[in-house]
C-alpha cells in the first residue's frame, strides 16, 4: 500500500473548531451592537477582543463536540466502513468484523496506510462540510433571536429599529442560499465515493488486513 508524509489533519480539524466559533461570536457582536444591547464589560477594546477570542475558541469546540452532522443521510450512505465489513462476511464468513471493528479498521487504513494528498482531501471536505452544517444551524437560531428581538423592540418602543434589519435580513439570507444552494451533502457524497474507489483499487491489501484482523491471535487490536 501507499505510505504518507505527515498529514495536515491537525490544521483542518483546527479550522472546523474555529471558523463556527468565530462566525458565532461575529453574528452575537453584529447582534448586540444593531439592538442596541448595553454591555458595559465589552465596551474597553482589549476585553471585547478577548472576549470575542475566548467565545469563538468555547463555542467552537461546543459545535466540534456535537455529534449531530453524523445522523444526517450524507453520513449514513455509501461509508467506506460498509464496504470493509462486506468484504469481511466474504472472506470471514464464521466470524466476519463488526460494524465498529469495521470502521477501526477502515480509519486504520486511511491515517496509515492512504497517501498524504488523498488523505488530506478527505479530511478538507469533511472539514468543509460539518462547517456548512453549523454555520446552517447558527444562522438559523441567530434568524429566530433577530426576528424575536425585532418583535419586542418594536412592541417596547413602538418604533422599528432600521438598523436590526441588515442583521436579521443577512443571516436569512446565508440560512436560505445554504439551504438553496447546498453542495455539501452531494460533495460529502463524492468524497465518499473516491474512498470506495480507493479501497476497491486496493482489494488485495484491504482484503490481507481483513483477514489479519479476523483469524484468531494473529496479533494486538489496532
Amino acid at each position: 500500500m501507499e505510505r504518507h508524509s505527515p498529514s495536515r489533519f491537525a490544521s483542518f480539524e483546527l479550522l472546523r473548531i474555529l471558523l463556527p466559533g468565530i462566525y458565532f461570536m461575529s453574528l452575537v457582536y453584529l447582534f448586540v451592537y444593531c439592538f442596541n444591547v448595553r454591555l458595559f464589560f465589552i465596551e474597553n477594546l482589549f476585553i471585547a477582543i478577548l472576549l470575542f477570542c475566548i467565545g469563538a475558541i468555547v463555542s467552537g469546540l461546543s459545535f466540534y463536540s456535537k455529534e449531530n452532522p453524523r445522523k444526517r443521510k450524507a453520513f449514513q450512505t455509501n461509508q467506506p466502513s460498509a464496504y470493509i465489513l462486506e468484504r469481511s462476511r466474504v472472506l470471514a464468513a464464521p466470524s466476519p468484523l463488526s460494524e465498529e471493528e469495521s470502521r477501526r479498521l477502515y480509519y486504520y487504513i486511511m491515517n496509515h496506510e492512504m497517501n498524504t494528498r488523498f488523505h488530506d482531501k478527505i479530511f478538507f471536505f469533511g472539514m468543509i462540510y460539518q462547517t456548512m452544517i453549523n454555520i446552517r444551524r447558527t444562522s438559523f437560531w441567530f434568524g429566530l433571536i433577530g426576528l424575536s428581538g425585532m418583535i419586542i423592540y418594536t412592541a417596547m418602543f413602538d418604533t422599528l429599529s432600521l438598523l436590526t434589519i441588515p442583521p436579521v435580513t443577512l443571516v436569512w439570507i446565508v440560512y436560505i442560499m445554504n439551504i438553496r444552494y447546498d453542495k455539501a451533502d452531494r460533495k460529502m457524497q463524492d468524497n465518499y465515493a473516491d474512498q470506495l474507489f480507493w479501497l476497491e483499487m486496493h482489494r488485495d491489501a484491504v482484503d490481507s488486513l481483513i483477514l489479519e484482523r479476523t483469524t484468531p491471535n494473529t496479533g494486538n487490536e489496532l
